[in-house]
């Protein structure tokens, strides 16, 4: 278990009725906002209005940025930072999904850089030194970006897809409401359920023995468990609140940095589906979901020794894997029980051909995917490794 440091300074309001908190709160840092969004699903379900309504009570200034796209790209972020600049902005407003949310953490760092683009900051020419606060009221159990440090941000001029870093981004306060997941579609949640388990997987659970601590990985168990047993329920009952709200405080808890602490490895699983959104503009989720399974069987064969003992103890304690297997063969069923899972019981596609997508960029694609040469994850992949993964995922 390597050293660290644990501090998470996100407030939580979790709850149905927790949004007559955000005028106080709001207030506490200034009284001009910026109302940050994306495809106006906030008005149909009535969650605009309300903000509205309790912003108006305390008098606070409001100003928007309607239009995020999933993958959120550099351009709206530099689009959001000049409004800042124009109307004297000092609190940014998320509300939506991640990608909402990764916006606004852009935006916040852009408006004190140097440049101007937010793109100097992704590619580090320029380091984050100061942002403005960050509010979040996600409205999809997904990322987990309400509760972390981090964001992602998108170049189609380049098709790239990189991730931006600082305490300064994380947000103040976040409102977790399950009732505003209501109406999430079913693939929506299913591709959010996929990115849960991938952010527990990929950065903590499948990792070195020598990084891990047994408290963490017994509650990452549970939670697995939890999105695993609630997942088909809010597919079939998208008003289950039980459902919603487990579903939701999991996905928080995958990335506020206390279950990955001491953990010291790159996601190899999320920066292959990085390269793969860049490219194809794929939902997040979904990419996941398609590799996450070629990439295990994939290093499966390629190291079994300390492989297998990893995947066999996810699909005893996860999905029921019969604990008299050889490691080899538990491993083997653990990957089919998950495939089912993910391809089955969350009906998502199991294919990039299925989405259209052929091989003529996959040796790019591994090539970015592996700064330096290689992909350091559990096991340390090569770009050939990486292409035939996305081979495998054909």
């Amino acid at each position: 278990m390597n050293d660290f440091i644990f501090q998470n300074t996100t407030k939580i309001y979790f709850g149905k009725n927790q949004l007559g908190h955000l005028g106080e709160e709001i207030k506490n840092f200034g009284e001009k906002v910026l109302l940050v969004y994306g495809g106006g699903s906030i008005k149909k379900i009535g969650l605009y209005d309300r903000i509205l309504s309790e912003l108006e009570k305390v008098g606070v200034e409001i100003f928007e940025l309607a239009g995020v796209e999933p993958n959120p790209r550099h351009t709206t972020v530099n689009k959001g930072a000049k409004i800042c600049h124009e109307k004297n902005i000092q609190i940014l407003l998320a509300v939506g999904g991640g990608s909402v949310i990764d916006c606004a953490k852009g935006i916040a760092a852009t408006f004190y850089c140097e440049s101007g683009d937010c793109w100097d900051l992704v590619t580090k020419k320029f380091p984050i030194k100061k942002a403005l606060p960050v509010f979040a009221i996600p409205t999809v159990a997904a990322t987990g970006s309400e509760m972390d440090s981090s964001g992602v941000i998108s170049n189609i001029e380049t098709n790239e897809k990189r991730g931006i870093s600082s305490k300064l981004i994380q947000p103040k306060v976040s409102f977790l409401d399950p009732t505003n997941t209501f109406s999430v579609s079913a693939y929506q949640t299913a591709c959010g359920s996929a990115d849960i388990i991938s952010h527990f997987l990929d950065l903590k659970y499948f990792a070195d023995d020598n990084q891990k601590m047994y408290m963490l990985d017994k509650i990452v168990e549970e939670i697995l468990k939890t999105v695993v047993k609630f997942a088909p329920i809010a597919i079939k009952e998208p008003k289950n609140y039980e459902a919603r709200a487990n579903l939701m405080w999991s996905a928080s808890w995958a990335l506020n940095s206390f279950l990955t602490m001491g953990i010291k490895q790159t996601p190899s699983v999320h920066a292959m589906e990085h390269e793969l959104s860049a490219f194809y503009d794929v939902t997040h989720g979904l990419g996941i979901a398609i590799i996450t399974p070629r990439w295990m069987e994939y290093i499966l064969q390629k190291n079994p020794e300390k492989v297998a003992p990893q995947f066999k103890k996810f699909g005893v304690n996860i999905f029921g894997v019969d604990e008299n297997l050889s490691d080899m063969e538990g491993a083997k069923e653990a990957i089919e029980k998950f495939k089912e899972f993910l391809f089955v019981t969350l009906g998502l596609k199991s294919k990039l051909s299925d989405l259209n997508i052929d091989d003529k960029n996959f040796a790019e694609m591994s090539r970015r995917a592996c700064p330096n040469g290689e992909l350091k994850g559990f096991l340390t992949l090569t770009p050939k490794d990486v292409e035939k993964i996305f081979y495998a995922c054909l």
